[in-house]
């Protein structure tokens, strides 16, 4: 079975050309999110079973861990690493235990493994806010169970608990988790001071730049109080010759600050000629 996509959602998945390493994990991302610059890290999980997605919001980078852990629960042998600010860690865990499932009244040793895994990540156990099953079965005698599991960050005010959406399971026999992650408030640049290679501007800033230079006073650098003020005064006219000379530009995904007069130059020549020697 392949994967669903969307024109509004990200699909991040490990790729693998081997049909038996297939991932068996995916995250979704809606693109109204793309400002938070979400990325899969396969540098710090590069596990079928395991997605990490990182995400950054007022310069701090968060992760969302999904795991998938079959009958042999290999993927909790694969979670020691060293990371910090995981906001939570969710996923079909296949682990019955009467810690999370009032209908099941034995404990398991796998769940002890489990829990020492997420207080490595600083996460704990969430409750939902309507105790129910998460996977309905569909074979006669075999009862429904809790084995979707939501961890959350320890004593946080925001991250406190999730929701179980029984009617949202479509044909599905897991039912889907909610949970709120408040973003925090931030500006973001929706244009900046740029200034075109070999324009008239950047010729103009260099010889402004150069000008103004000439100007210091050198002869008296005798000590490092002196010299740090000559750095500082270098690039406080480096800093107001730019904004004298730079134009602001809106920034957009069609941006492109390597882009040239001479690359436009050889573009019209192309599209004048057709030559493949252009």
């Amino acid at each position: 079975m392949g994967t669903c996509h969307h024109p509004n959602w990200i699909a991040f998945a490990r790729y693998s050309s081997n049909n038996n390493n297939c991932p068996r994990v995916i995250s979704y991302v809606n693109i109204r999110l793309n400002s938070l610059c979400f990325l899969l890290r396969k540098d710090i999980f590069d596990h079928r079973d395991i997605s990490i997605i990182s995400f950054t919001n007022n310069d701090t980078c968060h992760y969302i861990l999904n795991i998938y852990s079959d009958s042999s629960h290999s993927a909790l042998k694969d979670t020691e690493v060293n990371i910090s600010h995981v906001l939570l860690m969710t996923g079909n865990f296949n682990i019955r235990d009467s810690l999370w499932d009032p209908s099941f009244p034995f404990h398991s040793s796998i769940s002890d493994d489990l829990i020492m895994i997420a207080d490595s990540f600083d996460l704990a156990l969430s409750s939902p806010t309507n105790p129910g099953p998460t996977r309905f079965s569909d074979t006669a005698g075999e009862s429904n169970s809790v084995i979707d599991l939501m961890f959350l960050r320890c004593s946080s005010v925001e991250l406190n608990h999730h929701t179980i959406l029984p009617e949202s399971h479509l044909t599905s026999d897991h039912v889907p988790l909610l949970i709120d992650i408040p973003i925090c408030n931030e500006v973001i640049q929706s244009s900046k001071l740029v200034i075109t290679p070999e324009s008239k501007q950047e010729k103009e800033f260099i010889k402004d730049v150069i000008s103004n230079f000439s100007l210091l006073d050198t002869s008296n650098i005798d000590n490092i109080e002196c010299l740090n003020q000559i750095v500082n005064q270098l690039g406080s006219i480096i800093e107001q010759m730019w904004s004298k000379n730079a134009k602001r530009s809106k920034i957009s995904k069609h941006s492109k600050q390597w882009w040239s007069n001479s690359c436009s130059l050889t573009l019209n020549n192309y599209r004048t000629s057709r030559s493949q020697d252009n």
